[in-house]
């Protein structure tokens, strides 16, 4: 054999063990997540996104034989990074809507949420309705934002937005707003490791029920699938309820 045809033999078989280890490499699934909303997302020390959510999408990733990479992404356009392909995947304590299903598709819960009111110490807010009126606090493009739009009107003066929700919260303790709404997991975690923001969280019997969701692209059926298969494995092995104890306790 010539050393031409030998040289041409090894070049061959160089492209196929490329091109194998090409295939087999695992994709690395990009997920965006807007850390600043403890104890679900958030950054430690070491600018590393933790928490509940993240803890929840790694155990599944695990069970599905996915790899993922959490990504730091601003709530405002974090759900075009879908839309655009910048992100495969959104986990950032995003409540499942008939108007997001619409652009997005959703994978099954992961987690049960509602709607708090928090407001100072001395405020005379009982319930909901009673914040008609008064300056109130939001985090942009939340359910909370919707619901107070819906008492108050879309273009309410009174509705205070913010880019996070601690941010609402810091800016009722300053005494700007009168009262925020917010999810029930964040009120109760900022109110828990700010005791001395004297604040009163007030639990609304008119605010429904939410469930947390998992989002990918539109029609991407193999990566919901994935997640789904994943999620269920969880729950089902005690993994999901470690999880939720270690970050709420039982």
């Amino acid at each position: 054999m010539t050393t031409k045809k030998l040289g041409l033999i090894a070049s061959v078989i160089f492209a196929g063990l490329l091109f194998n280890t090409n295939a087999n490499a695992a994709k690395v699934y990009q997920v965006a997540t807007d850390a600043a909303y403890a104890p679900f997302e958030s950054l430690n020390n070491k600018k590393e996104v933790v928490g509940f959510s993240v803890d929840i999408l790694e155990a599944i990733a695990k069970k599905s034989g996915m790899k993922v990479k959490f990504i730091n992404t601003p709530w405002e356009g974090i759900f075009l990074t879908l839309a655009t392909g910048d992100r495969d995947m959104v986990i950032s304590s995003v409540t499942i809507t008939p108007e997001r299903k619409q652009s997005m598709d959703f994978s099954d819960p992961y987690f049960e949420a509602k709607q708090l009111i928090a407001v100072s110490k001395n405020s005379k807010v009982s319930k909901f309705a009673d914040l008609k009126t008064l300056r109130v606090g939001v985090q942009t493009g939340t359910t909370g934002d919707e619901v107070v739009q819906k008492l108050q009107g879309k273009t309410s003066p009174n509705i205070k937005r913010f880019e996070s929700t601690p941010l609402a919260l810091k800016e009722l303790e300053n005494g700007g707003v009168d009262a925020v709404v917010a999810d029930n997991g964040v009120v109760v975690n900022f109110a828990s490791n700010n005791p001395n923001s004297k604040l009163k969280i007030i639990d609304d019997a008119t605010f429904a029920k939410e469930y947390y969701g998992i989002a990918v692209k539109k029609g991407n059926k193999a990566v919901l699938e994935q997640i789904n298969k994943g999620l269920a494995a969880i729950k089902a092995d005690g993994t999901y309820d470690k999880i939720y104890n270690k970050h709420f306790g039982k």
